[in-house]
Order: structure tokens, then C-alpha cells, then sequence
């Protein structure tokens, strides 16, 4: 071309990381080989909430949704031949934030890299896990504390990394609106830059470099014009707040900053081939405009609805993005949307509602002030239940679910079981081993570093009374951090040497403020619900029929068990539901203390092989064995099949969208179990308890 010179492509990462670090090495160096330009790192969920491989809660969740790192030499082991100095690495990392950057750059350090050089980011966003994700540890006071010591200390020691990608990702993901999702993310990064311009530790004539070094991280639905407009009105909105509010004056560091992964709520399992064209519309809503283009892009695969994606899948999705970077012309124009009024008019509307929710927030007293009151996550909550109406009532139109259903057979799926990558169960036990063995042989300080003095190289156990002193004062936490990370403390001993100072902190669920979503008028499918549960209930004796939501195991992502606590309430169920991350224990033992008439179970994690069965055995060995358990989530056939032999009464997975279907069959269940006869057999909302096809 001789009109102007091509735009530099975009980063391009896939979001990786399972089983054992050794193998997620092994997969990075496949994917840079295949051209990916940086690395996503995705960690398990034990290492995201802070504990040990062999702690009770991770049972069956190491290496599952992620890379499992508890110490410093799984961290060597990862990034083994990937120079790190010369990589752009993003770990979707956010309560134990702190610690894996310790890790990666003691890991850099012995690589002899240049701290001062290491790119990359953490995403470091603890507001939306309260909101939406669930990996939060620390209540809101202490967490600001740790992302505001990271961010000072980033950028007085390794300038070039960014030390927190505010994430509106998962808030879309959990019902946001585009209203909703810039104005919750902006408010987080008021609540930060705050916090870190109060704290003292950078100094005013420097706080254009902490504003420089904010980044975001967000969602691209399938509505792509909207979504595009979203991001001309996310770098609007940005472009004032730093201006006016921090009186940053280089439009340099005023830059809006983000990355993107698209949308993966939409991405269905009925028909899941319809998900790569769904992938491509929304990758273009954050590449198409010039001035609001995403700097780094990551794609989901076109069957993660299903189960963990294959090497293959991933590199379809890099495939998706190279094509269009590199085949098509869009690098070669100036923004192809500037003068567009009808682009300007839905940035100008998007701009002027944003402004006044900040607005909402700040009188609120701020973000933090908005999670601990519970605002945020009831909106959230009640946000989804509508969008999750619109979709069942067919207003919102989903290609191959809700409406063009019938097809073809599929021969990417023809053989089910075999188009996910499964982790394979001795991942764990040997993760359990190993750690044991790290604990049993690290290096102490009479020989770590040549016989160091024990002042200067302190013991485990030094460093982790070191590390409390220094959360029960004021100091940054980082240099006791690396301290730890030098020492071979394990990822649940460093976060459980917080929990002793900070304590921990269940977010709200915004379950009981959340407003009736689908209406019960007689002749309605809910209608018809009600009847039935109040029937039943009648039949039973019981008053109220009552309905126990639980989140075994580690799994944050409570946006499903949470509409189904919704809508069975609103459906006449008492419903018990105490938020996520409970042990089997504690769930059977609430089924029993609460007299329950179903226990509902949701797993999203791919851990439903283990904690299902746990609960199934507690209740039968309380005597409870009669009280019917349904289980929902990313659950493979094969999966679902052996939940049901164990005795699970049904199992839902996202093609089961009805979720005022779901209550007419847990009511079902119940009556099956009561050895009650079956209500109105010929009724649509009777269907079969089988396992879905």
C-alpha cells in the first residue's frame, strides 16, 4: 500500500494454562511457535482463592480450570525456556495478585532478566469478583490495600507493566448492561487511583505515570455495533475522569488501555458451530474502529459451552484473529466510523447514562461502599433475571436454542466425549504429592543463598511472621511478599498468613433483593409452576416447599445458581442459598438442619466428580438418602451419565435455558421421590428427567 503505513496488529493471546505447570509450558511454547505474541495465563482455581493443592476446599478443583502454582518452583517450571524479559504475559490473577507477581518476578530474576524491563499485566480487579467471578479472599478494605501497594510498587520497580486490568469482562458476563458494565468499571478505577493517590506512596508530580499504567479489560458482545460504541464512549468517559478529577494533563497518559476477550456467555451448546461466527462478530467489534481499538485480543473457543478446549480449538481461535490482521485490509484505514451520526448518537447516549451512574456511586460513597451495600451485585442480579426472560420468552433471539433449532447432525461433536480436552484425574493426587515434598525439602536459610545470614535470608516461617507485621501496619506489602516467594512459602500459606490479619469476606448474593422477573398470570408457564409447587406443598404438608441452592468446591461463578434461587422463589420455593465456596459437609449438613425437599447443586469447574458424589454419600450416611439432588453446569454426557448412576436425580447443562422449565421439573423430582403421582402428564412443563442429549 502507498497511502499511509500499515497499523501494527493487535497482541494476540489465548487464555491458557491446565493441569500441571510442565504441561502448560509445554503448551505455551506450542502456541508462541504457532505466532500467538503473548501469553494469557490462566491459574486454577486453588491458587486464585489462596489455598494449597491439598487443602479440603481444592479437592477436585487442581489443574482443572487452570495452572496450578504454589511455590516458586512451579513457577520456574512454567515459564522453563519462555525468556521472560523479551514476554508479554497476563495472569488472570486478582486476590492473590500480590503473590503471583512476587513469584514471576523472583522467577525473572533468577532468569537474569531486568525486572525493570518485564512487560505484561495482572488483572488485579477484586471488585468484580465480589460481583461476579468469586476468586475474592480479603474483605473490600484490605484487598484495596493490597491492589494499591501493587500498583505503587510496580511503578517505581518495573514501570512497564500494568498493574491492574480493570475487568468489565465478567460483569457482562453476569448480566451487565453496557451502562452498567463502563459505569461499575470506572467506578473501580475512581475507588483505586484514590486509594493509591491517598496513600501516599507515589508522589503528585508522578501520578501521570500510575494513570498510565491503569488498563481495562473488556467484553465484546454479539450486538457489535453497540458493542463498539461501548468502547468509543469507555475511552470518552476516561479521557475526562483523568482529566478533570486527576488533573492529568499529557493526553498520553489519558490513553484508554484495554484488552479484550469476547464474549462467552453467549456461546451455547446446542449447535455450538454457530459459536465461531458468533466469535468473529464480536472479535470485529473491538478491531473494526481505529480509535477504539483493542490493543490485545483474546478469543474463547468454539466449544468451551461444552468442556476445556483442546490445542486444536485454541488455535482456530488464533487462526480467527491472524486472518483478519493479516489477510484483510482493515489495518490500512484511519477509523472507518468517524462522521457516522448514528455512531456519535449512541456514544453521546451511552456517555451522558454512564456519567450519571458514576454519579450514583460516588454519593454512595464509591465503589467499595456500593459491594459492601449490596447495590452492585442486586442490579447485576436483577439485570441477568430480565436478559435470562427475554430469552425464554423468545424477545431476545438465539440462533439454534431458542429459535431455527432444528439441524443437522453435528460431525465436530460427533464423538462428544472426545471434543474436550479432559485433565486427568491423577493430575491431583500428584500435585498433592509434590507439594508435600516441596514442603518437606525447601531450602531453609542456613543453606538457601550460600549460608546466608538468617536476618538477611530469613526461614518459611521468618518470612511469614515478617509478612503479618507488615499487613498489621501500614508498609507495603510487596517487599514482604517477594521475601516470601524467595523463601518457598506455598500460595495458601502466604494468603493464610493474610487471612489471619485481614480475615475473609462473603460478598452479598443479591438473591433476596432481586425483583420478579417473569410474570405469573394465569395461562403463563410460571402460572402453571406455582400450581404445581403449591400443591405439592399442600400434598406434602410442609407449608412451603424448600429448595437448597449450593456452590461446592471453589466455583465463583454463581450467575446460573443464582437465577435459579430467583426464579424458584419467585415460583413459591423457601429458598435456602448462602452464597459460593462450601464444602460437601456443609452443604448436606444445611440440607438436613433446613428439612430441604431437593438439594440443587451447581458446578461450573469441571470438579462435579468428585463433590457431587461427596454429597450423595453424606446425605445417604445422615439418612437423607431420599431427598432428590439435581446438578447443573458444564457437564460432559459421559459425566452426566455417571452422576445419574450415582443417583443424581437430573442434571442440567446451558442448553437447558428454561429455567421456569428447570422448577416445573425439580418440582417433579421432589414428587417422585415422595412417591407422589405426577401432576398433569400431558403438560409440556412435565418433560423427561433424562439426561440431555
Amino acid at each position: 500500500m502507498t497511502e499511509r503505513q500499515k497499523d501494527r496488529p493487535w497482541l494476540m493471546r489465548t487464555y491458557a494454562g491446565h493441569s500441571t505447570a510442565e504441561a502448560s509450558n509445554e503448551l505455551y511454547r506450542r502456541n508462541l511457535a504457532k505466532g500467538q505474541t503473548g501469553l494469557s495465563v490462566a491459574f486454577d482455581l486453588p491458587t486464585q482463592t489462596g489455598y494449597d493443592p491439598d487443602h479440603i476446599l481444592a479437592r477436585g478443583e487442581v489443574g482443572r480450570v487452570g495452572v496450578p502454582v504454589s511455590h516458586l518452583g512451579d513457577m520456574r517450571r512454567l515459564f522453563q525456556d519462555i525468556p521472560l524479559e523479551q514476554m508479554n504475559t497476563s495472569m488472570t490473577i486478582n486476590a492473590t495478585a500480590m503473590w503471583l507477581l512476587a513469584l514471576y518476578q523472583v522467577a525473572a530474576e533468577e532468569q537474569g532478566a531486568d525486572i525493570a524491563q518485564l512487560q505484561g499485566t495482572t488483572q488485579n480487579d477484586i471488585v468484580k469478583e465480589y460481583l461476579s467471578r468469586g476468586t475474592h479472599v480479603f474483605p473490600p478494605g484490605p484487598s484495596l490495600r493490597l491492589t494499591t501497594d501493587m500498583i505503587a510498587y510496580t511503578v517505581n520497580h518495573i514501570p512497564k507493566w500494568n498493574p491492574i486490568n480493570i475487568c468489565s469482562y465478567h460483569l457482562q458476563e453476569a448480566g451487565a448492561t453496557p451502562v452498567q458494565e463502563i459505569s461499575y468499571a470506572m467506578s473501580t478505577a475512581i475507588a483505586v487511583l484514590d486509594s493509591v493517590r491517598d496513600s501516599g506512596q507515589v508522589p503528585e508530580e508522578r501520578f501521570g505515570e500510575v494513570v498510565a499504567r491503569i488498563s481495562f479489560f473488556v467484553n465484546a458482545g454479539v450486538r457489535f455495533i453497540e458493542e463498539m460504541c461501548k468502547m468509543r464512549a469507555f475511552g470518552r468517559i476516561w479521557d475526562k475522569v483523568t482529566k478533570e478529577r486527576y488533573g492529568i494533563e499529557n493526553a498520553k497518559q489519558r490513553r484508554f488501555r484495554y484488552g479484550v476477550q469476547v464474549n462467552s456467555l453467549g456461546l451455547t451448546e446446542a449447535q455450538p458451530e454457530n459459536n465461531v461466527q458468533r466469535i468473529v462478530l464480536e472479535m470485529l467489534a473491538v478491531t473494526l474502529s481505529k480509535d477504539a481499538r483493542a490493543r490485545a485480543v483474546q478469543l474463547p473457543a468454539w466449544n468451551e459451552a461444552l468442556g476445556l478446549p483442546r490445542p486444536w480449538d485454541q488455535q482456530w481461535s488464533l487462526r480467527i484473529q491472524q486472518v483478519l490482521a493479516h489477510e484483510s485490509d482493515l489495518l490500512e484505514y484511519d477509523d472507518i466510523f468517524a462522521g457516522s451520526h448514528v455512531i456519535e448518537a449512541k456514544v453521546d447516549s451511552l456517555v451522558a447514562d454512564c456519567l450519571a451512574e458514576i454519579d450514583r456511586i460516588q454519593e454512595m460513597g464509591g465503589a467499595m461502599a456500593a459491594v459492601e451495600s449490596g447495590y452492585l451485585k442486586g442490579e447485576l442480579v436483577s439485570s441477568h433475571a430480565e436478559r435470562r426472560a427475554r430469552i425464554e420468552a423468545g424477545e431476545d433471539k438465539i440462533v439454534g436454542v431458542n429459535c431455527f433449532e432444528q439441524t443437522e447432525e453435528n460431525p465436530l461433536t460427533a464423538d462428544l466425549d472426545g471434543a474436550i480436552m479432559t485433565v486427568d484425574p491423577a493430575t491431583e493426587a500428584f500435585t498433592v504429592e509434590r507439594i508435600g515434598r516441596w514442603r518437606a525439602e525447601r531450602q531453609e536459610s542456613s543453606d538457601r543463598q550460600g549460608n546466608g545470614d538468617p536476618f538477611v535470608f530469613p526461614t518459611t516461617q521468618q518470612a511469614l511472621e515478617r509478612l503479618k507485621e507488615a499487613a498489621a501496619g501500614t508498609e507495603n506489602l510487596m517487599e514482604a511478599t517477594l521475601e516470601c516467594a524467595r523463601a518457598g512459602v506455598t500460595t495458601g500459606e502466604w494468603a493464610g498468613a493474610l487471612r489471619e490479619v485481614f480475615g475473609e469476606f462473603r460478598a452479598p448474593t443479591g438473591v433476596s433483593s432481586a425483583p420478579v422477573a417473569v410474570t405469573a398470570e394465569p395461562g403463563t408457564p410460571m402460572h402453571e409452576v406455582r400450581e404445581k409447587v403449591s400443591r405439592t406443598a399442600d400434598e406434602l404438608g410442609s407449608g412451603r416447599l424448600r429448595l437448597l441452592v449450593g456452590k461446592p468446591g471453589l466455583d465463583g461463578h454463581s450467575n446460573g445458581a443464582e437465577q435459579i434461587a430467583v426464579r424458584a422463589r419467585d415460583a413459591g420455593f423457601e429458598v435456602v442459598y448462602q452464597g459460593i465456596r462450601l464444602t460437601p459437609e456443609e452443604i448436606s449438613s444445611a440440607a438436613l438442619a433446613e428439612d430441604v425437599h431437593c438439594v440443587g447443586l451447581s458446578i461450573l469447574s469441571g470438579s462435579h466428580s468428585a463433590l457431587v458424589p461427596d454429597v450423595l454419600e453424606r446425605l445417604r450416611g445422615a439418612g437423607a438418602g431420599d431427598i432428590p439432588v439435581i446438578v447443573g453446569g458444564i457437564i460432559p454426557n459421559a459425566d452426566a451419565v455417571a452422576l445419574k448412576a450415582a443417583g443424581v436425580a437430573a442434571v442440567f447443562t446451558p442448553k437447558d435455558f428454561g429455567i421456569t422449565e428447570i422448577i416445573g421439573r425439580i418440582v417433579d423430582e421432589i414428587r417422585k421421590a415422595n412417591k407422589l403421582a405426577p401432576l398433569d402428564t400431558d403438560n409440556a412443563l412435565v418433560a423427561s428427567t433424562e439426561v440431555p442429549a
